[in-house]
């Protein structure tokens, strides 16, 4: 399907684009009326409408099942507000922050973990934002600089290199990570321009792409991401585990060769946050971690991530994959390999 070249943003445009039966409506019309709705051409060229089951449009197209809120689940899933001594900052970890310049995207998942705050018009204003980096300037324990919102990237290039320049005169910090969906749902956008304003931060710059299943890495989205590994800056990849999109071993182990062969290290697999509304693409951890073992052995290291659960309250993020290792150092260890046979190991 080809969609038409705009980025969908009302449930009317979902109608027209054969996305949504107009049965559904009112339902849609309910999500829209809570949630930030946004889904690029890039992206809409990629779902299969005739496919009820087409992981694309599950996690980009609305659904009513969104208003379905349980008691666990929260606004704050992972206890960012806590964490935020000023606005657009998020320190939780020693050594790195989290800086918001913006909470707009250029597409909207369905189930993402700052839904409740995430939205057009949202952006920090001149003030806030010096701020933010005042801060960053105040605390030299901060090392890492981690860009994110929603998306950065959606910042025109000269507004990104205006932040990079302020970083760049912070001698303590020597990293800055960007957390981005762009190349997957605006390739274009990945320009010289960005790529410039990105390095003169001068600091060393990594990437990190939120992709959830290979059909997102088109023949675009493959481009935009070699823009970046050419230019010098590394990528990792961020994955969240969704029921129907990639709780498959096979599914999620062609994502992981896929992201390899674009030069994209398989960096985290995120349990799905207890956002409202998010049930319905949540797995329990017991199958993420048997996911992780049938990965184990049978695909290259190069395609392993760390499968990691964002503790609710604040506390940060926690691996939670398989164990292998049993036993303790008195009386030696039993180690199992990946065809789940067990083995010996004891210090000499």
């Amino acid at each position: 399907m080809r969609s038409a070249r705009k980025t969908l943003r009302r449930p009317e445009d979902f109608f027209a684009a054969g996305l949504v039966p107009r049965e559904r409506r009112a339902g849609i019309a309910a999500v829209a009326a809570r949630y930030a709705l946004a889904l690029t051409a890039d992206v809409a060229d990629l779902i299969d409408p005739a496919d009820p089951h087409d992981p694309i449009a599950r996690q980009f197209v609305p659904d009513a099942a969104e208003l379905d809120r349980r008691p666990e689940e929260a606004a704050d899933p992972i206890g960012e507000d806590a964490h935020s001594p000023v606005a657009g900052i998020v320190h939780r970890y020693p050594d790195r922050v989290l800086l918001k310049p913006l909470q707009v995207c250029a597409v909207y998942c369905r189930f993402c973990f700052r839904r409740e705050v995430v939205g057009p018009g949202r952006a920090l204003s001149p003030g806030k934002l010096a701020a933010a980096l005042d801060y960053i300037r105040a605390h030299p324990e901060i090392w890492e600089v981690i860009l994110t919102g929603g998306d950065p990237l959606v910042l025109s290039a000269r507004r990104l290199a205006g932040v990079a320049a302020e970083l760049a005169a912070i001698e303590h910090v020597k990293i800055l990570r960007v957390h981005t969906r762009v190349p997957i749902a605006a390739p274009a956008r990945v320009t010289p321009a960005l790529l410039r304003a990105l390095k003169a931060s001068g600091k060393a710059v990594y990437v990190a792409v939120h992709v959830n299943h290979s059909r997102e890495l088109s023949r675009d989205a493959r481009r935009a991401c070699a823009r970046f590994v050419d230019a010098g800056i590394p990528l990792l990849s961020q994955t969240v585990l969704l029921r129907g999109v990639n709780d498959d071993a096979r599914v999620l182990g062609s994502l992981m060769r896929a992201l390899v062969e674009c030069r994209i290290k398989p960096y985290y697999l995120h349990q799905c946050d207890l956002a409202p509304g998010t049930a319905h693409w949540r797995t329990g951890i017991a199958r993420g971690q048997s996911l992780l073992r049938a990965l184990r052995g049978r695909y290259s290291g190069l395609c392993q991530p760390t499968y990691v659960l964002d503790i609710p309250g604040g506390h940060g993020k926690s691996p939670i994959g398989p164990q292998y290792l049993r036993g303790d150092a008195g009386c030696g260890y039993q180690i199992e390999d990946f065809k789940g046979q067990r083995h010996s190991y004891r210090k000499s």
